[in-house]
């Protein structure tokens, strides 16, 4: 009988494709995790060159403590019962009310000196989602994504559109002054007298670069170098992704772009699958970087697919995408993505990447730098 049976079981492992074969090692693995889902909560506060000695000791001190207490702040809702939902958009709030982040109060200028932001928020039961772009008034955009996700059949709203509804929804509106912050206002100033300087006048054009592992030709846009030298022009967006009580996954983004931005430029955030993502058979993903390339790539949903198509653990899979298939293309920028089981995931290609998350022991732990 025993021959028998070890026959059947290997006549029928043989009939599986590799990669099938290949796919259940780490699915076997998956399934020592906790059936009941544990509590998760992660935030992240922008990607770029962040490298030790950039930051005052003051600043330094500054962000760590927002980030801590962000964190803390979508932590406990969880513990107290409230959905991953309540969690995420509580700490996108207080990160949105910073200076310190490109979100909200602290959003950079686009090229006419103005602020615009861009939010999203996905809960993974369901797969619903809203999103907002290119927003001039509102507080917090994370609140209004909510609101086109729970009160609108739809999924984004932009522009004047989306500020209209959030007068219907009583979402808070702002003067266009609130948003002003010194920094960010000089950070405009120096690039655009650079590009005076070197009498740039529109952006250069595009070339054409190899990946040196497909061997695709791609397209990769030069922006200003000018706006690539100082991190506070490219990243600062914030996010989080929360695993709750009930085990259903969310994500949540919310950015003021790029400085500098140009044409009503929108970046990956605000779309589903590049910059945010949630799904409760995966992951949730919330994504910080060069919008264009996470765009091109979908970034958070191609690491979903690789958990769902290829049984990939989450780090393995995020790493994947970020210091491979980013990095490939040109891209740089990082995420933060929490699975179904609690399991907990950072990945970057930058210099470093201000994040905070729960550790296993229910202790707050906040990170800045790669090393």
């Amino acid at each position: 009988m025993k021959k028998i049976l070890s026959f059947l079981l290997i006549a029928v492992f043989i009939q599986l494709p590799i990669s099938a074969q290949k796919a259940r090692l780490p699915e076997i693995k998956q399934l020592q995790s906790p059936q009941n889902p544990k509590l998760g909560f992660m935030i992240h506060g922008g990607a770029g060159v962040i490298r030790r000695g950039d930051l005052s000791p003051e600043k330094e001190k500054a962000y760590r403590a927002k980030l801590e207490e962000a964190l803390l702040a979508g932590y406990k809702a969880l513990q107290n019962g409230k959905s991953g939902l309540d969690a995420v958009q509580a700490a996108i709030n207080l990160l949105e009310d910073s200076p310190l982040f490109n979100a909200g109060k602290g959003a950079v200028f686009t090229a006419d000196g103005k602020n615009e932001l861009d939010a999203a928020i996905m809960e993974g039961k369901t797969l619903k989602a809203g999103a907002v772009a290119g927003l001039r008034h509102v507080k917090n955009p994370i609140n209004l994504a909510r609101a086109v996700m729970e009160k609108s059949p739809h999924v984004m709203m932009i522009g004047n559109g989306a500020e209209q509804f959030a007068k219907e929804q009583n979402i808070e509106l702002v003067d266009e002054k609130y948003f002003f912050t010194q920094e960010r206002w000089d950070a405009l100033q120096k690039v655009i007298k650079q590009e005076k300087e070197k009498q740039i006048q529109t952006p250069k054009p595009e070339k054409s670069i190899q990946s040196p592992k497909s061997k695709v030709q791609v397209l990769k846009t030069e922006m200003p170098q000018s706006v690539l030298e100082n991190p506070y022009n490219k990243f600062g967006t914030v996010g989080a992704v929360a695993l709750d009580k009930d085990g259903n996954l969310t994500a949540g983004t919310s950015t003021g772009g790029m400085t500098y931005k140009k044409y009503g430029r929108v970046g990956d955030v605000p779309i589903i699958g590049a910059g945010t993502y949630a799904n409760n058979e995966t992951c949730a993903v919330s994504a910080t970087g060069w919008g264009e390339f996470f765009i091109r790539l979908g970034v958070a949903r191609d690491i979903s697919a690789l958990m769902e198509y290829n049984a990939m653990p989450i780090q393995q899979a995020a790493d994947r995408v970020i210091k491979q298939k980013l990095q490939n293309l040109g891209g740089d920028g990082g995420i933060i993505a929490i699975d179904k089981y609690g399991n907990m995931a950072v990945s970057f290609n930058s210099e470093g990447m201000y994040r905070a998350y729960i550790d296993g022991s229910g202790k707050p732990v906040v990170e800045i730098y790669k090393d």
